[in-house]
């Protein structure tokens, strides 16, 4: 073994069995799950996030779960801070750390390390705002390829905070944000980064995806939903903003009927899958398994893969 500490992440889509087989990999190599879904860190939003239960955790501790109220604001250079402490614990305990989740830019900040950008601009930011409410996201992507082409062609055109964020880099700095990213990350050091991946048959995936979603509803997601507003917490919180809370809100207001939430939730989770795997595919040092992590095929595979790159 080398002198440096093994680290296992664990990436794909949603409804890919990500967390199903972090815990049957955690039993087997004796190690400890770190959350990597910007979503499940959020307290009382668990029945929308697919957040594990406890018996579901199966015993495995697992870390940055409901570490937020649904207010706060969190980034991905605050996870990889408290993710990097909490690696360092669990790797002196001798336990491997597992972490899982389909948060790419939360894995790659960790990992990769970020860039310590100029502060933010609020003034600009509302001028920014302004122009995309008058003339569209895609005028602000058009703005950003100009100044950035490489940012330009990895932000979506319609993630206007991203967006907004990488022309204010440019604009403040002077520079591209991809070039100061390029410059001035600090990445992870001491640990042999160990990275599968779980890519199902796009149709297979897409499927479970809408049965998951049927059920998530019929779990009561409508009814945690309507819990958290009357806790007193705004519509306007972050994890009200993703499929499936965002359907669920737009059924409590009376804008749609519940079959609509239910479909539309479907249509949205299906297009964060795609983007996700758009995201992932990018990213290097990936072994792919093309099937779910509940698949025992695919959890043997995936064990006998990770026990050779442990023994490495």
């Amino acid at each position: 073994m080398s002198k440096q500490s093994a680290l296992l992440a664990i990436v794909g889509p949603t409804a890919s069995g990500k967390s199903f087989l972090a815990v049957h990999l955690a039993q087997q190599f004796q190690g400890e799950i770190l959350n990597c879904d910007s979503l499940q860190m959020y307290r009382y939003f668990d029945i929308g996030t697919a957040k594990p239960t406890p018996e579901e955790c199966g015993g495995i501790p697992h870390h940055l779960l409901d570490i937020l109220e649904p207010q706060e604001k969190f980034s991905a250079g605050e996870y990889a801070r408290r993710a990097r402490e909490i690696l360092a614990e669990v790797a002196s305990r001798g336990k491997l750390p597992i972490v899982a989740g389909g948060t790419g830019f939360y894995l790659r900040a960790l990992i990769d390390g970020l860039f310590e950008g100029p502060s933010r601009d609020p003034q600009l930011r509302q001028r920014l705002r302004r122009r995309a409410e008058q003339k569209g996201a895609d005028y602000l992507h058009r703005l950003l390829r100009r100044l950035d082409p490489v940012s330009g062609a990895s932000i979506h055109p319609h993630d206007i905070p991203k967006t907004i964020r990488a022309i204010e880099v440019c604009l403040q700095s002077g520079e591209a944000m991809s070039e100061l990213f390029r410059q001035g990350r600090k990445a992870l050091e001491h640990y042999r980064v160990c990275k599968v991946g779980l890519n199902p048959p796009r149709a297979e995936l897409y499927e479970r995806i809408n049965q998951r979603t049927e059920f998530l509803f019929e779990k009561g997601l409508i009814e945690e939903t309507s819990k958290i507003l009357d806790r007193g917490y705004p519509a306007t919180a972050p994890p009200f903003q993703s499929h499936g809370y965002r359907q669920a809100l737009d059924y409590l207001l009376g804008r749609i009927s519940r079959k609509d939430a239910i479909r539309y939730a479907q249509a949205g989770t299906r297009q964060y899958a795609k983007r996700q795997m758009t995201w992932f595919r990018k990213e290097t040092g990936i072994c792919w398994f093309p099937g779910f992590g509940t698949d025992p095929l695919i959890q043997a595979e995936v064990s006998q893969y990770v026990a050779k790159q442990l023994a490495a």
